[in-house]
């Protein structure tokens, strides 16, 4: 939520979360096609979005942790165009979007908040576009391991440390790489020093290594 509130903005916020949802491992939030009513803060766990393909595969389009906010995708046609599963035991705060417009014409610190989450994620596909278009593979992974450290310390988490609560399938997915290529990936970088990996646990070793693969010429990042 925006800083800087009133109490009595806080309070009148604090109402318009009215429940909170349980969702277990790898079931879903919500699916593609079905009505748009909110959206989602997610309190705890990860989750992840993803479309399915013309040729019946899924396409992961993002993960999301504690502290971010899901199903803006159903804004602009009134039903959500992906699906969003959870990745691990999670919870979310149920956002009524009519609430929600509501409340913004009272605090306007509201709206701007909102305004902002919503340019981030433009932000960030646009991000994704730059990955797949223009980036190697070590290049891929490297952009995606800092991505994921950088916002899991932006909420008190380690610097360098993490458990990947996605497959290195779902990874590639997302990266548009095979899975043998994220694999073999994470393997020479292990073997170069860069990480520490023990099945999803993986350490950042050198920070500085990993960060100067994007510092090639042609990374475009």
């Amino acid at each position: 939520m925006p800083s800087g509130l009133s109490a009595a903005e806080m309070a009148r916020i604090d109402q318009l979360i009215t429940t909170r949802r349980k969702v277990r491992r790898k079931a879903p939030l919500f699916r593609a096609g079905e009505p748009f009513h909110a959206l989602y803060a997610i309190r705890t766990g990860v989750f992840k979005t993803c479309v399915t393909a013309e040729d019946g595969r899924d396409q992961v389009t993002g993960f999301h942790m504690a502290g971010e906010i899901v199903g803006l995708d159903g804004i602009v046609q009134d039903h959500h165009t992906c699906d969003a599963v959870a990745l691990e035991d999670s919870e979310v705060c149920v956002l009524p979007f009519d609430r929600i417009g509501e409340l913004s014409r009272e605090v306007g610190a509201l709206q701007h908040h909102l305004h902002r989450v919503m340019s981030r994620e433009i932000v960030r596909e646009h991000g994704v576009m730059l990955l797949l278009g223009s980036m190697r593979a070590e290049e891929r992974v490297a952009a995606f391991l800092l991505n994921l450290v950088q916002r899991l310390q932006a909420r008190g988490f380690s610097p360098s440390e993490l458990v990947l609560r996605m497959t290195r399938q779902e990874i590639g997915s997302y990266l548009g790489l095979k899975l043998e290529t994220v694999s073999r990936t994470f393997s020479r970088f292990a073997q170069e020093g860069v990480l520490e990996v023990q099945h999803r646990f993986v350490r950042i070793a050198d920070v500085e290594r990993l960060r100067s693969v994007l510092a090639q010429p042609g990374s475009g990042f």
